[in-house]
């Protein structure tokens, strides 16, 4: 049998809300009548904002998670949300960036962030509420983050040989 901790429920619950976001955000996406792109690639628009960067520099800067961020980037360039320049410096490289097309999705995604944070009270959610669950989430993060850099020692054999690793 599955035994349900706080930690367990934490983990479900980021999973679900993910997707209940990308749900509102579809939706939002549907009453602009902006079908060509889905919701993972309008907020990777969104993630990259002014910027402009490598296809690698998306995932390095946590703009995008997931596996099919190539894909997703040729993709918004053929639908021409994205612009792609060759770097001056390396001919093998390319930058990627917002189109004034993009830039629409942007705001409308800035806009809807807007609209949900003066719709939140009568859910008995505030900044200070946001502010603690953000904490919570970052705190998860770097927990995540420590656990995921393999050395071979587990973590408490890691603690026992300090010396070892330093």
């Amino acid at each position: 049998m599955f035994y349900q901790t706080p930690y367990h429920e934490a983990i479900a619950l980021i999973e679900r809300l993910q997707r209940r976001f990308f749900d509102v955000l579809k939706v939002e996406l549907d009453k602009e009548e902006i079908l060509d792109i889905n919701p993972v690639q309008a907020m990777m628009l969104y993630k990259i904002g002014d910027d402009q960067m490598t296809v690698g520099e998306l995932t390095l800067r946590g703009y995008y998670i997931g596996s099919n961020v190539s894909y997703n980037v040729k993709e918004l360039q053929k639908t021409e949300y994205l612009e792609k320049t060759q770097s001056p410096h390396d001919k093998r490289s390319y930058r990627i960036k917002v189109s004034e097309k993009g830039q629409i999705v942007c705001k409308l995604i800035s806009d809807m962030l807007v609209s949900h944070g003066q719709k939140m009270h009568p859910f008995n959610l505030d900044m200070p509420e946001i502010d603690d669950v953000n904490l919570s989430l970052r705190s998860l993060e770097e927990f995540w983050a420590a656990e995921s850099k393999f050395t071979g020692l587990s973590s408490l054999d890691a603690e026992d040989n300090d010396g070892l690793l330093g």
